[in-house]
């Protein structure tokens, strides 16, 4: 039998336990450490919004092209990395998924996952061994900027096959 699971709205509150939600700084959040103007005024910078952490390697920078996902999403795969974070901000401007489950033992069912509603001006950076579902994109084929751990030794991705968990994430449908 199917199991249908609902994505919920991303926070960093919610998302706290597996990493950092990569938004501006709302009003109450502000401090003159984390956001301030720069360059003669024309700017504001929010500062430190994740901080990427990697074992061996170096920082990179790469762009994946994740493929639209129709509603309803079959989950397939989770993975970790346990070298490092890794970030995504999506450069389409489109929502998109994201499915975790904590860092450690390996998710048993569907119960360990819990799944968010990103949107358009939202990035999230993973801790380094959460699980996590490669990306779902919504609306389009879509181009991510992600921020990870390149280079370097070790295995720094694991993953588990899921598909015989016949889960899917349904969507309410957009109204015109």
């Amino acid at each position: 039998m199917s199991v249908i699971l609902t994505a919920t709205p991303l926070t960093k509150a919610n998302f706290a336990p597996y990493g950092s939600v990569i938004e501006r700084y709302d009003a109450s959040e502000q401090t003159a450490d984390n956001t301030y103007e720069i360059n003669n005024g024309y700017a504001v910078r929010h500062h430190a919004l994740a901080e990427s952490k990697l074992d061996g390697g170096s920082v990179g920078m790469s762009i994946f092209r994740a493929k639209k996902r129709n509603n309803p999403i079959a989950l397939s795969v989770m993975e970790y990395h346990p070298l490092g974070t890794q970030a995504f901000v999506s450069m389409e401007g489109q929502d998109y998924i994201v499915v975790v489950a904590k860092a450690g033992t390996p998710p048993q069912s569907a119960d360990d996952l819990a799944v968010f509603y990103a949107t358009s001006h939202q990035g999230v950076q993973y801790d380094a061994n959460v699980w996590h579902h490669p990306l779902l994109a919504l609306g389009c084929d879509s181009d991510f900027l992600v921020i990870d751990r390149i280079n370097g030794e070790g295995n720094n991705c694991h993953e588990i096959d899921i598909t015989a968990w016949d889960v899917f994430i349904k969507l309410e449908e957009e109204s015109s």
